[in-house]
C-alpha cells in the first residue's frame, strides 16, 4: 500500500507565497513519517499544480491511498464545498484509490500550541503592537503598555 499526502493550499498571485507552501511540503516530506510514502502540494486556484493535477501526480506515483489535508485556517466554502467536489470528481475516475479528507489545518488541536510557540519565538509577550488578522495590509494596532 502506498499512502500519499496531498497538502492543498489556496494559491496566490504572489509567487513567493506559493513557493512558501511548496517549501513546507518539502519539509513535511523530509520528516519521513512511516505512515506517509510521498508528499505533494496542490493549489485550489491561482497557482499550479491545481488539485486535479496534484491528485493525478499521486496516482501516477503509485498511490493506493491519498490523505488530503486542506491547508486552510477556517472552514469556508473552499474547505466545505470546493475541495470535496474536486475529490469526488477524482474518485469517480479512480475508484481503486482511497481518498481520505482530513479536517482543515485550523481545526487541528495542535494549532493553538503552535500559535503560542510562534508568538513566544517572536517575543510577543513583550510587544506593544499587534497586527489586525484577516485583512491584508492592515495597519498595526497600538496598545498602551500594561
Amino acid at each position: 500500500m502506498q499512502r500519499h499526502l496531498l497538502i492543498i493550499a489556496h494559491g496566490s498571485r504572489r509567487q513567493t507565497s506559493n513557493d512558501e507552501v511548496r517549501r513546507l511540503g518539502g519539509l513535511v516530506a523530509g520528516l519521513r513519517s512511516p505512515g506517509i510514502d510521498h508528499v505533494e502540494v496542490a493549489f485550489l486556484e491561482l497557482a499550479e499544480p491545481d488539485i486535479a493535477a496534484g491528485l493525478r501526480r499521486c496516482a501516477m506515483a503509485g498511490a493506493t491511498e491519498i490523505v488530503v489535508l486542506p491547508y486552510f485556517l477556517a472552514a469556508g466554502t473552499h474547505v466545505a464545498d470546493d475541495i470535496p467536489a474536486e475529490l469526488a470528481r477524482f474518485a469517480d475516475r479512480h475508484p481503486h484509490i482511497h481518498l481520505r479528507l482530513t479536517a482543515h489545518l485550523g481545526a487541528s488541536a495542535a494549532l493553538p500550541r503552535a500559535i503560542l510557540d510562534v508568538a513566544m519565538e517572536a517575543g510577543a509577550e513583550h510587544a506593544l503592537t499587534t497586527c489586525a488578522i484577516g485583512r491584508a495590509g492592515a495597519a498595526p494596532i497600538k496598545h498602551p503598555p500594561a
